[in-house]
């Protein structure tokens, strides 16, 4: 029997092979059975999301479409950070009161494949986002090598074009990172007043801050003198209210660019879009409450180890740094406050999809 049984499984096999290779061709058997190939569906360009609830305006709202009460919030659009992009959205939305007067832009890469704002409109289908295409060749000459590969990325630099980008009737928008969840009514932040400043954002001034540049930026008495009458502190370039109107008159794009262009001749940083900024805008912003960014839970920039949160009250969580919630999930190796990331987070995964 154990024989018999063997030849058959060894025969199996070169009897299924000869049935494929007669189907491939299109022959018909002797039989008159006819043998087909069955092709599977391709895998969808995104991983699959939950659609959203529907979140409405209070009596106490503006009607939608309004210009009174309009939040903007502007937020880049990459494939490999959609799933943190869905959650930021999801809670942005669903904490505050008025989410039918959030209006959100997109600054998303030219791509010949598939747009990843059709995922964001299949998951948010009452949403009427923007999208504006970022032209990759207007920063790639201009990035320097940093100490890690996704900073290089041009939609990493796409902030520095958002007031060129915009429309003239955005005055005033947020950027936000895709790496942050918000537990708090975005209106508060939106709110703030900049007090004649062009950027209002939480501000580190107990950080050390010459370890953002090299030494031999330091040691150019040229170079160093351009924190002469600031009290430069460190600020984190994922979250901050930006007066657009105010950086286009001032010319702040064209200053940020001229100090990569030192950069580029020069080294004077080791990160990526972060430097450029401090060192145009460091020790003159408007320092708004440090709830609204408690950054680093990604760990740093290297290793990406777990972190605890600081001390005091949050409006928003930010996963700066290497690791991100949502691949540490997956892998099943969370850090602590990436639990506080996944009731945000809207992906479908596969197993789920099956079983629904």
């Amino acid at each position: 029997m154990a024989r018999t049984w063997t030849m058959a499984a060894s025969t199996a096999p070169r009897l299924l092979l000869a049935l494929l290779l007669v189907a491939g061709h299109g022959v018909a058997g002797a039989s008159g059975i006819r043998v087909d190939v069955i092709r599977l569906p391709s895998a969808p360009p995104f991983p699959a999301f939950r659609e959203a609830p529907a979140f409405r305006n209070g009596d106490e709202c503006p009607p939608r479409g309004s210009p009174e009460g309009r939040v903007d919030v502007a937020m880049t659009l990459d494939a490999n950070y959609l799933r943190g992009t869905m959650a930021a959205v999801f809670s942005i939305l669903q904490h505050t009161a008025c989410p039918e007067s959030v209006a959100f832009h997109f600054l998303a890469a030219r791509r010949d494949g598939p747009d990843p704002l059709a995922a964001i409109r299949a998951t948010f289908p009452y949403l009427d986002p923007t999208v504006y295409r970022f032209d990759p060749s207007r920063v790639r000459g201009r990035i320097s090598r940093s100490v890690r590969h996704a900073l290089d990325q041009p939609l990493n630099y796409a902030r520095i074009y958002l007031a060129d980008t915009l429309p003239a009737d955005v005055r005033r928008v947020i950027y936000l990172d895709s790496d942050v969840v918000v537990v708090d009514d975005v209106h508060k932040l939106w709110s703030v007043d900049l007090g004649g400043h062009v950027v209002a954002a939480p501000e580190y001034c107990h950080a050390n801050f010459t370890k953002y540049f090299t030494d031999a930026f330091w040691s150019d008495p040229e170079l160093s003198a351009t924190f002469r009458g600031r009290r430069p502190c460190y600020f984190n370039t994922g979250v901050m209210v930006m007066d657009v109107a105010k950086w286009r008159l001032g010319g702040y794009t064209r200053r940020v660019e001229e100090w990569m262009a030192v950069q580029k001749q020069k080294r004077i940083y080791h990160l990526g879009s972060l430097p450029p900024f401090l060192l145009v805008l460091a020790g003159d912003i408007k320092a708004v409450d440090h709830r609204w960014n408690q950054h680093g839970l990604g760990g740093d920039n290297m290793e990406g180890k777990c972190r605890s949160l600081h001390p005091g009250p949050i409006s928003l969580l930010h996963w700066s740094g290497k690791g991100k919630p949502w691949l540490r999930l997956d892998s099943r190796k969370p850090c602590t406050v990436d639990y506080l990331w996944a009731p945000y987070d809207l992906y479908k995964a596969a197993a789920t999809a099956l079983e629904e």
